[in-house]
């Protein structure tokens, strides 16, 4: 696919109500990790896996980030814009942004605070196996609290800090046929009203996914990719 357009789409209209004072004058994906802001390391993580242009969904001061990203032409994409003028919600975000890519194209779309360093082709290659019309990337579920294991008798045998689940949640992370655009809501949310009628369908496939992965909700997400990036594990 080289020398080819590949699109992405990206909602980045969050307030982040849970990162305040951070977001008090920007909006969430603006907000700094080791001193580049999230959406930027996001765009970055798409260039290096062969996106040439990026629409951005803009809502909650969103001139903060076509400010930060112009044309895009100085991060190696070409930038456009989405600026909701009423809340649509995710799904009607997305909607709006099929607008701006051409039809029959797989698409990628994304959460705008989602750290990851995942392959995009293994997804994209899955999502035409399996003909479908949406192939959502799955990770791990981790307790947030730790998890503690025991034996037939009760005696403890383990403690692990952020143990795994044996369940997989949504990352935030699709690639989404063109097609899917006129099942989308004008407002509301994709996850309860376009998927629900996708799962009928059997269009709608689940990319389990072990790579790296963070949506950035507090502070402590923040540190733990701050990390992640400083110790060499997280290269994006």
């Amino acid at each position: 696919m080289k020398n080819e357009q590949r699109y992405a789409l990206t909602i980045v209209g969050g307030k982040g109500e849970r990162l305040k004072p951070l977001t008090d004058h920007i909006p969430k994906p603006m907000v700094k990790i080791n001193e580049i802001p999230i959406i930027e390391h996001q765009v970055n993580w798409m260039k290096s896996q062969g996106i040439t242009d990026v629409v951005f969904l803009c809502g909650y001061l969103g001139e903060k980030i076509q400010e930060h990203f112009g044309d895009g032409a100085k991060f190696g994409i070409k930038a456009k814009y989405y600026f909701e003028k009423y809340p649509l919600g995710r799904g009607g975000a997305i909607k709006k942004g099929m607008e701006f890519v051409p039809n029959e194209t797989n698409i990628l779309v994304t959460n705008g605070d989602i750290i990851t360093n995942q392959e995009i082709n293994p997804i994209i290659e899955s999502h035409i196996k399996n003909k479908v019309m949406c192939t959502l990337m799955l990770v791990p579920y981790i307790s947030q609290y730790g998890v503690v294991t025991n034996d037939e008798d009760d005696y403890i045998k383990s403690f692990d800090e952020k143990g795994k689940l044996p369940y997989w949640i949504n990352a935030g992370v699709y690639i989404m046929n063109s097609s899917i655009k006129n099942l989308l809501p004008d407002i509301g949310d994709h996850e309860n009203t376009t998927f629900v009628s996708l799962v009928k369908e059997k269009k709608i496939f689940g990319f389990k996914s072990e790579k790296i992965w963070s949506s950035i909700e507090s502070i402590k997400d923040i540190l733990e990719i701050e990390k992640k990036i400083k110790n060499g594990e997280l290269k994006i």
